[in-house]
């Protein structure tokens, strides 16, 4: 079996946890990620080289830190050219494919046996698109349905797919054996290839000629609307299992395990007198008197607020709307490592600057500031200009603004730096690469 791992888009539902460019999949908010979790799902069905990431360039070097921390280096990464939904996704990352293919959401909250569940749509993937409903535990208005058909040994036909309904609906639906939509799927290629020229022909000419072509004719839609809600040959396996797709910290809330006063914490905290609270932070968190309270923290960011209030902040990111803090986390990725900016002023930044063995920045340099770096783990090899220095654990060197030069990691670990950078124009746009 093949198996698909969707890992793009956009996430701020989570804000200040998540980002546009580092949505929920990525967060640690249990032992691992939710992308991590994914993988290692997949990784029940097959090996590593038969799965296959798709994801987007501003999360690529996510994914591969990701990987590398799960020693699952080995799986194949596709880059999509734009975002546009799961429908091109899934095209993109089938075009090769031939034979049993699974989908799998990286966004996912998943506790429970789902691999049986697979093994069984694996058997019916020749004949039907099938996917996977979730048995309800309550009405859920954040959550699209699937009304069952016909059963067909241990499927049933989908009858009907419904978009998130009001609560009154909603209550309707589960009593009357609804199912949530997982967004899972499994299916042969060449089937789901074939019901694609029947609904969307025109991309999958498009699709035939290139992957970008594919996606600029292709309409920013999601594989139920393009393909599962027309058909006639979707089918689906109700699934018993906690699952929860993790769209709001009340979600988050109701899976962490809670103390003894219903408080769910993750992070170093002290409770006086303060009960049915959610605290996620990275620093000392002291409540007292609180109750029924979200506090969420991160390096550039806090949120505190009543937890009835949680949908509340789709509104805090509208009025951030083109505020960098939406967008990126302080911590960034790249192919060589990752910087976390730990302070700024208006002429200065200090960085944290992690660079893995044998990596290297490129040969580069700032036309309008200076950075003095200072190594406080493993060796740097250091170009500046023509001349070319090791540095060690407590040693520096000085990088005049307009002077290339190089950081290169020749150890065998992580190599951490800090970066104090001053010029009256601190932005990472300006850069001349010269490799």
């Amino acid at each position: 079996m093949n198996v698909i791992v969707l890992s793009g888009g956009k996430g701020t539902r989570l804000f200040p946890l998540s980002r546009e460019v580092y949505p929920k999949q990525y967060l640690k908010l249990f032992d691992c990620s939710l992308f991590q979790m994914c993988v290692k799902r997949a990784l029940e069905l097959t090996d590593e080289e038969n799965i296959t990431i798709v994801t987007n360039r501003d999360q690529l070097y996510i994914v591969r830190e990701q990987l590398e921390e799960l020693n699952s280096s080995n799986c194949n990464i596709l880059v999509e050219p734009q975002s546009k939904n799961t429908f091109p996704a899934i095209l993109y990352g089938i075009r090769n494919l031939h034979g049993t293919v699974c989908i799998l959401p990286s966004d996912h909250f998943i506790e429970g046996k789902i691999a049986q569940y697979l093994r069984i749509a694996e058997k019916y993937a020749k004949e039907y698109l099938i996917t996977f409903g979730i048995k309800p535990t309550k009405p859920h208005t954040g959550y699209g349905y699937i009304k069952p058909g016909e059963r067909i040994g241990e499927i049933f036909k989908v009858q009907e797919f419904v978009e998130k309904p009001d609560y009154k609906t909603a209550k309707n639906y589960v009593s009357s054996g609804y199912f949530w939509n997982s967004g899972m799927f499994v299916f042969d290629a060449d089937l789901f290839r074939e019901e694609c020229w029947k609904f969307m022909p025109n991309v999958m000419q498009s699709f035939e000629e290139s992957v970008e072509k594919g996606y600029e004719s292709c309409p920013d839609i999601s594989v139920d609307q393009a393909i599962m809600e027309r058909t006639k040959r979707a089918a689906v396996i109700p699934v018993e299992i906690n699952w929860s797709d993790l769209g709001s910290f009340d979600s988050i809330y109701a899976i962490l395990s809670k103390d003894e006063n219903g408080n769910a914490i993750k992070g170093e905290y002290i409770g006086i007198e303060s009960s049915g609270n959610l605290v996620l932070t990275d620093r000392l968190t002291a409540l007292i008197g609180i109750e029924n309270t979200m506090v969420i923290s991160s390096d550039d960011a806090l949120l505190v607020c009543k937890r009835e209030y949680g949908e509340k902040v789709k509104e805090i990111v509208k009025r951030l709307k083109g505020d960098k803090r939406i967008i990126h986390p302080s911590t960034i990725f790249r192919s060589w490592g990752y910087f976390t900016l730990l302070t700024q002023g208006d002429s200065y930044w200090v960085k944290k600057v992690v660079i893995k063995p044998k990596r290297s920045l490129s040969l580069h340099s700032h036309y309008h500031r200076s950075e003095h770096w200072i190594v406080v783990k493993g060796t740097a090899k250091v170009l500046i200009g023509d001349k070319e220095y090791i540095l060690r654990s407590g040693e520096s060197a000085y990088v005049p603004a307009g002077i290339a030069h190089k950081l290169e990691n020749p150890g065998i670990i992580p190599l951490e730096i800090v970066e104090v950078a001053i010029g009256e124009y601190l932005n990472e746009e300006d850069i001349h690469l010269f490799e």
